[in-house]
């Protein structure tokens, strides 16, 4: 079983800045995004690593080449962002204009995925890492990274609502005496 869990959320893009919702769309990494993702390779400089995975999407490959770790990252098509179908590139309030109760952690989004699905596809990213010794980093996005914690935690899919997940934060997930753990978060 993988010890721990390094989980990394790409820089800051434009639409992550603007809280525009991010799914396919390819969004570059601002500059301030670049700098981002350099100085995580600081923080994650003394570990090792047992595998690295990255989602697909340009702004994630980007982060984890400028975090030191793209020559040794496999693609991982589960690690993609949550899919957003119509409500692509809205913000919440937009979202919320002509539907006032949505919550994407319950409703999940019309031509996209629902909750059950992408916890799902998550859930697999954790069957991939499970028997992988040592520590596994994970490069991925907000949405989808707050929904494999809360499986890591045992927790349904909404639970990734409680875990607010920064641009280019660092979380590490764990384990004490079997009970699955937050060791550190957005860091």
């Amino acid at each position: 079983m993988a010890e721990r869990l390094f989980i990394v959320r790409h820089g800051e893009t434009e639409w992550s800045l603007s809280g525009q919702h991010t799914s396919r769309t390819d969004v570059p990494l601002t500059s301030h995004g670049i700098e981002q993702a350099e100085a995580l390779a600081g923080k994650l400089s003394d570990e090792s690593f047992g595998s690295v995975l990255c989602s697909p999407m340009s702004r994630a490959r980007e982060t984890c080449r400028l975090a030191g770790f793209g020559s040794v990252a496999e693609i991982c098509e589960d690690l993609r962002e949550w899919d957003y179908g119509d409500y692509e590139g809205l913000t919440t309030p937009q979202i919320r204009a002509d539907r006032p109760d949505w919550l994407l952690w319950r409703d999940g989004c019309p031509n996209g995925e629902s909750p059950a699905r992408v916890g799902a596809r998550l859930d697999r990213v954790l069957d991939r890492c499970d028997p992988i010794p040592g520590d596994v980093l994970l490069f991925a996005h907000g949405h989808s990274l707050r929904v494999l914690t809360a499986r890591w935690l045992r927790m349904p899919v909404a639970g990734g609502a409680h875990f607010k997940l920064a641009a280019a934060a660092l979380g590490v997930l764990g384990h004490e005496h079997g009970t699955a753990t937050v060791d550190r978060w957005s860091v």
